[in-house]
């Protein structure tokens, strides 16, 4: 069977599925899994849509060091016990710069103009880039996708891109990108099943993650975001700061004699729930803490995720729905629950049993405004424009089968 390998790189860990090709519903999830741990304690976990587990392996240190290494275990795995055609395969890039609005089919060219942008995500980026580098250099042959994070929010207006300094600054492409765009892309297509009525209006999704973000959808267009330039700016995340007045980075620079390199750090790896908390960035840790630090942390989350709802709204001129997505969003009963106190001024009457078994809909059938919980699918949209690239060769897809 024709299939897919969509890959998702991170730090130390590396995402993968295959999709097959066989239906003519779309691409279907064949194999879900992931190595984590890469460079201190290395497994391999995958399982087949229905859970069934393949495979649960464990590496030394050195056998997987690194993102590189990581891909090419996955790959000899798959190979050796998994019977398919692989096509083509997709990766989640979450940086397109102000060059790239949609997925492209990836040569060394493109590659190059990609890894321009590492700066703007040091978190991802290098890691996005490090299989695909690794793939032209060991199957040139095999066609490879970038699907990024910042294409769905392209459809800004300028005023919303902007940011108040000197114009030859977004000429060079400093403005708001915005991020998270695959899991938003995913969102709006399913709330059209969902609830086709508030699909079409104002619509405010929620992407609550160790990486968190919302985004304001306008009859399924981005029209507003919370992230910005960076993936740094709008809500706390896990260990990442969100907004901060750019006064205090000057005051750590200047003042406390700190190198823009460890900013970068204190802003990406320890500030956040982490930096708050003192104890974790991980939500679950702190929703079971009494610890002051943990509570204040949690309250922090909620209060600014209420503040930009407003932000949010007022970009759209009014509110139809508020959708949760994402690991906190998809699994926290509790802050759906405090989010939904805080969107009550805005029409939300919220429905706590709904809540609690985990309904679509969890507001009252009365609610002016709708909230919902839609999970996300970032893999499965990466695999729907993979597939979509190739059946439209381009220029760049004949040179990169060649």
């Amino acid at each position: 069977m024709d299939a897919i390998l969509v890959v998702n790189a991170g730090s130390s860990s590396v995402k993968f599925q295959i999709y097959g090709l066989g239906s003519s519903d779309g691409p279907q999830r064949l194999v879900k899994g992931r190595i984590d741990g890469v460079g201190t304690l290395p497994r391999l976990r995958a399982e087949t849509q229905d859970g069934s587990q393949l495979v649960d392996k464990s590496y030394g240190p050195r056998e997987i060091a690194d993102v590189p290494a990581a891909i090419a275990a996955a790959g000899d795995w798959l190979r050796s016990t998994q019977k398919f055609e692989l096509v083509a395969v997709g990766h989640r890039v979450v940086h397109g710069g102000p060059q790239y609005d949609r997925p492209v089919i990836v040569d060394q060219d493109v590659l190059a103009q990609l890894e321009q942008y590492s700066s703007l995500a040091p978190l991802h980026q290098p890691n996005n880039l490090a299989p695909i580098r690794s793939l032209l250099a060991l199957r040139p042959e095999l066609v490879q996708v970038a699907c990024f994070d910042t294409a769905f929010h392209r459809t800004h207006n300028i005023v919303a891109d902007h940011y108040a300094i000197p114009e030859e600054f977004y000429r060079e492409g400093v403005r708001r990108y915005g991020f998270h765009g695959l899991s938003y892309e995913y969102v709006a297509g399913r709330l059209r099943d969902v609830a086709p009525k508030d699909a079409s209006g104002r619509v405010i999704v929620a992407h609550l993650g160790s990486g968190a973000s919302m985004c304001a959808l306008a009859d399924g267009k981005s029209v507003e975001s919370t992230m910005g330039f960076t993936a740094l700016d709008g809500l706390p995340m896990g260990t990442r700061s969100g907004q901060i007045d750019p006064g205090v980075l000057l005051y750590l620079i200047a003042e406390k004699k700190m190198m823009p390199s460890a900013v970068e750090h204190l802003l990406y790896h320890d500030s956040g729930l982490k930096g708050i908390s003192g104890i974790s960035n991980d939500l679950r840790e702190l929703e079971s803490s009494a610890a002051p630090g943990a509570l204040l942390a949690l309250d922090y989350f909620v209060y600014r995720i209420g503040l930009n709802a407003g932000m949010l709204a007022a970009a759209l001129g009014g509110l139809d729905a508020f959708v949760f997505t994402a690991g906190i969003g998809e699994n926290s009963v509790a802050i759906r629950a405090r989010v939904a106190e805080k969107l009550a001024w805005l029409g939300a009457n919220f429905d706590p049993s709904a809540n609690a078994a985990g309904n679509s809909l969890i507001s009252q059938p009365s609610s002016p405004v709708r909230l919902y919980i839609v999970p996300t699918d970032e893999e499965l949209m990466i695999a729907r424009h993979t597939k979509s690239l190739l059946s439209r060769p381009s220029p760049i897809a004949v040179r990169a089968i060649a």
